[in-house]
């Protein structure tokens, strides 16, 4: 069972979804809790839940669907007009059991909402209505818990999608969608940051993230700039670097080399996959090569025992075939067997 640190604004938020039908927007910075507090509803909450995302990858990371597989929303920009109305419902396919799962659902999650475009969520508005025989309430009387941080990735309008959506949308986010705007949610804000305790940082990330930097800001930042810095060799986790960049190939050159340097066996460990799971949807490496001495980065967080989190570096102190244990703030730890479904309801 999930154990977790709550606090009252937690508390506050689980009890407006569970014990009302208001319609809700959880946001929160990085590291707040909001993929805990997911995790906590699923486990703690009686009403019939979905869960969706707007990719493969953060499906799988919410323990849901897709929402175009979940809707069989088209690839195409939806107009919110009548005929768009009658050319969605028209083309839509949505077999009998997943009509009888729309039906019977009393709340839909969205996480990472920032990525949904807003005739997206009108179009799944559409559906619902349609579905539920519900054409008086948003979203076909069904309540929607939307969780993301509009701060992080902004919904794909490519420009001759914006070119036919700007007539009839303000901007291409989730709030500016028709069903969001005649019935705006209630906005939670998780706003106690438990990944980062360095108040300072905290309070410096949260200017570049606000856009709202001074001088002696960037003069603080810059003092740490050396553009000749090689982060030096240790044999312990005492002080660790990560190199942040641009592309995932980049960042898989630079694994790969950082790899190559050290002395000993590769353990290459392989991921067991079960069913249907798309490659493009994988959370993590399929194949994943480690050596004694590698830094490596958590993906997940350890709910149970509270020894790392997702995002948190350790450095490999020692591996066998069926074995790794990581040093992490001083502390050697033998990881388990971690595992990722890919829902299908």
């Amino acid at each position: 069972m999930l154990t977790i640190e709550k606090n009252e604004i937690f508390d506050l938020a689980f009890r407006f979804v569970t014990e009302t039908n208001e319609n809700i927007f959880l946001t929160g910075k990085a590291g707040t809790g909001k993929t805990t507090f997911l995790k906590y509803l699923e486990q703690n909450c009686t009403k019939t839940i979905v869960i969706a995302a707007p990719t493969g990858v953060a499906a799988i990371n919410a323990g849901g669907v897709t929402l175009h597989s979940l809707f069989g929303l088209p690839f195409h920009p939806f107009l919110p007009t009548s005929r768009g109305e009658q050319d969605l419902l028209a083309n839509v396919r949505i077999t009998k059991p997943k009509q009888d799962l729309l039906r019977k659902m009393d709340l839909l999650v969205i996480d990472e909402v920032s990525m949904v475009r807003a005739d997206v969520l009108d179009a799944i508005d559409t559906i619902l209505k349609s579905v539920r025989k519900n054409h008086n309430e948003p979203f076909g009387g069904a309540q929607l818990l939307c969780i993301g941080d509009l701060h992080q990735l902004p919904p794909v309008a490519q420009h001759h999608e914006w070119a036919i959506l700007r007539e009839h949308y303000a901007s291409p986010f989730f709030f500016d969608a028709k069903a969001i705007q005649n019935q705006m949610p209630l906005l939670i804000e998780l706003d106690t940051i438990y990944r980062q305790k360095e108040n300072y940082f905290v309070k410096l990330l949260n200017k570049v993230r606000n856009n709202a930097m001074t001088e002696d800001d960037f003069e603080d930042l810059h003092s740490r700039h050396f553009p000749s810095f090689v982060p030096p060799a240790t044999d312990d986790d005492s002080e660790k670097y990560i190199t942040l960049t641009t592309h995932n190939k980049q960042a898989d050159e630079k694994n790969n080399a950082e790899l190559s340097k050290l002395i000993g066996a590769t353990y290459t460990y392989h991921a067991e996959i079960e069913g249907i799971f798309q490659e493009n949807s994988y959370p993590a490496e399929e194949h994943l090569e480690l050596k004694v001495g590698a830094q490596v980065m958590f993906l997940k967080n350890d709910n149970v025992y509270k020894r790392y989190f997702n995002g948190k570096i350790g450095l490999v102190k020692s591996l066998d075939t069926d074995f790794v244990s990581i040093l992490v703030d001083g502390v050697e730890i033998e990881l388990e067997m971690e595992s990722w479904e890919n829902t299908r309801y």
